[in-house]
């Protein structure tokens, strides 16, 4: 399994954001390449992602919002 996260340069979920992925993953017995982006609104409106964070779960946003960008 994939996890891809993007984050704004001003979130400050990131730590706890890790803490919950691994404890998931902990809990169910799952391993997983996890890697975080920390991205600007350009790069979130060219890459379709919809806030911050945004999660993507072998290619497939987690809770998408509908809207593009980070703002």
């Amino acid at each position: 399994m994939e996890i891809e996260c993007y984050l704004s340069q001003g979130c400050a979920s990131e730590d706890a954001l890790r803490k919950n992925i691994a404890a998931a993953l902990l809990n169910e017995g799952m391993e997983a390449e996890v890697n975080f982006h920390r991205i600007d609104n350009s790069q979130a409106v060219s890459l379709g992602i919809s806030g911050s964070p945004s999660i993507f779960i072998d290619g497939k946003e987690l809770q998408p919002t509908g809207n593009i960008g980070l703002s």
